[in-house]
């Protein structure tokens, strides 16, 4: 998983628990999709991922539509792409808003809200992750809408659902440093939930996380995210993997549809915009910084990808965290 842990560092997921629930039975809830929670949550983020950590009880979670899935204590359910959703138990079908009901909560950090009819009780800590939709895209593109993993059922995931309780249960989001531990926390349950779901891929399965997995493309694609500006070939790629450049590109074909290297110049276009967004680097030191031999060249492939240059991209780019949030409505 390499590769992953590659990925991930240059996306740098920002996340934190934001929500700590008691429901009781019965009792139906809607949540709408990340991008109208953002500004509750993270107002500059470019995409929210949520997700519900369900430690005591059952419920059902379901997208608009879709039909029910079950849940029980110790299952996780992630929202990669932000999709609106219900959770629920018991016979009411009408869900309320959440966003409505517990908008106050998502302004107080986790402090402890309950709802229901006093039935069966469940407990919910719910979380975000904040990403780059642009460098996220490699892993997100192949997770499904909704995704559920248990974690409890093996000693590493028990550490970490012992810990999320005692933490919520401790530190409330009060004491000082607490933000910190519940936002590692947090960091690593998303994680954990998604190697995991790469572990449990069927063997047939193609993409860029079943590529990920793959003992001969994994270490390739490791190569090409931990040193994007090297002047890589086929050969030379094909080299360090410890394959042939013929087996390479077959294998690489299989499972992400390309080659290598139009994959790697796909990755270091969308590496050189996070950089423009985030940085005041000059467009030629942008375009060292992500493997292109002269400012012209990247400006070729940047306008070629993007539709515009990258200075004019940048200046697009450098909007306020309401102009974000109007784009990721519309788009969301």
């Amino acid at each position: 998983m390499d590769v992953l842990s590659e990925v991930l560092r240059v996306v740098r997921l920002e996340g934190a628990l934001y929500f700590n629930g008691e429901f009781s039975a019965p009792w139906c809830v809607s949540t709408p999709r990340s991008a109208l929670m953002a500004p509750y949550l993270y107002p500059e983020a470019g995409h929210l991922i949520i997700y519900h950590f369900l430690t005591e009880g059952r419920a059902y979670a379901r997208l608009p539509g879709g039909r029910r899935e079950e849940l029980t204590a110790g299952d996780i359910l992630i929202l990669p792409h932000g999709d609106a959703h219900v959770l629920g138990n018991g016979s009411p079908e009408k869900p309320l808003d959440s966003l409505q009901m517990f908008s106050k909560n998502l302004t107080q950090g986790l402090k402890f809200a309950s709802f229901g009819g006093g039935g069966e009780v469940a407990r919910f800590v719910c979380g975000f992750m904040a990403c780059d939709p642009r460098l996220s895209e490699v892993f997100l593109a192949g997770l499904p809408k909704m995704l559920i993993v248990h974690v409890a059922d093996e000693p590493s995931g028990q550490w970490l659902a012992n810990s999320i309780r005692f933490s919520v249960g401790e530190v409330n989001g009060s004491n000082a440093g607490s933000g910190l531990v519940l936002a590692k926390l947090s960091e690593v349950l998303f994680v954990e939930t998604l190697r995991r779901y790469i572990n449990a891929l069927p063997p047939g399965q193609i993409g860029w996380l079943a590529g990920a997995r793959d003992p001969m493309i994994g270490p390739a694609l490791a190569l090409l995210h931990k040193e994007p500006a090297h002047p890589w070939t086929l050969a030379n790629l094909a080299r360090h993997a410890g394959l042939s450049r013929t087996r390479l590109a077959e294998r690489f074909r299989h499972f992400l549809g390309e080659s290598p290297i139009a994959y790697l110049a796909q990755w270091r276009l969308k590496l050189g915009a996070e950089i423009l967004q985030s940085t005041e680097d000059s467009v030629a030191e942008v375009a060292a910084a992500v493997g292109y031999g002269s400012e012209a060249a990247f400006n070729r492939a940047f306008k070629r990808e993007f539709d515009c240059p990258p200075a004019q991209f940048r200046r697009k780019r450098k909007a306020t965290p309401a102009e974000h949030f109007q784009e990721s409505r519309l788009h969301g």
